[in-house]
């Protein structure tokens, strides 16, 4: 639990496949994938991963000069490299943008974020290929997106963090009786309380339950009352018609 961060410090598909990182074995097909897979970064890629952003979500239209005239609000780029289909052309809707200074690469990591280029909105983050280790693509079953509706969620990066684990044991070893002795005669204590108080109670009632008769047939008893005086009313008024 000391070394725990809501942010992966190193890729393991079955923690990145686990809410709180604690699972102990894979829930869908993509992590068994991501597990068995042997990824080596892409050599070809140059430039400094230190200084490079991730950009995804982008809109299959946009291009390296929208790209450039965003991004470079917060900086000096150095390189963009907009990622297409090797047989159409077609951009795949994520890019890799090089800063030549670490200030505006951590400036546009904070404010680029969840910006509207082309009417989406995009994802940013440093770049994992490089940089974490044991990283593996989305292709391969890897990665940290993923859709709800999918049942493939990923967890431990920028957009879903990791979520703090309950430590259960100690909780179970509570209620179970488990724990010290000093606990243990204490909830039995408290058991035996909880009996003399409903025995107490049920012998306040049963005090209480005549009583209760009793109003009620004084109430019933006032009604009466209340019906023969209307009644000796009646008649006065129909001798006095008569």
């Amino acid at each position: 639990m000391n070394d725990w961060a809501p942010i992966a410090k190193e890729y393991d598909p079955l923690k990145a496949g686990s809410i709180d990182g604690t699972d102990e074995e894979p829930h869908d097909r993509a992590i068994w994938r991501a597990m068995l897979a042997r990824y080596i970064p892409n050599k070809g890629v140059t430039g400094d991963p230190h200084l490079t952003l991730f950009v995804a979500r982008l809109n299959l239209q946009t291009t390296e000069e929208k790209l450039k005239e965003v991004f470079s609000r917060y900086g000096d780029i150095r390189k963009i490299r907009l990622v297409r289909d090797l047989v159409t052309g077609f951009s795949k809707g994520y890019a890799f943008i090089e800063y030549k200074e670490e200030r505006a690469l951590l400036k546009a990591h904070r404010d680029a974020n969840r910006l509207v280029i082309d009417q989406h909105e995009i994802f940013v983050d440093f770049e994992l290929e490089r940089t974490l280790k044991g990283w593996i693509p989305r292709r391969l079953g890897g990665g940290f997106g993923g859709k709800k509706e999918s049942g493939q969620l990923r967890f431990g990066g920028r957009d879903r963090p990791f979520r703090k684990p309950i430590n259960l044991p100690d909780m179970k070893n509570d209620f179970c009786g488990e724990g010290p002795a000093e606990k243990r005669n204490w909830s039995r204590e408290g058991t035996r309380d909880w009996r003399t108080r409903d025995r107490d109670h049920e012998r306040s009632r049963d005090k209480r339950w005549p009583e209760r008769e009793r109003s009620w047939a004084w109430g019933e008893s006032e009604r009466e009352r209340d019906s023969k005086e209307e009644r000796s009313r009646g008649r006065d008024r129909k001798d006095r018609d008569r």
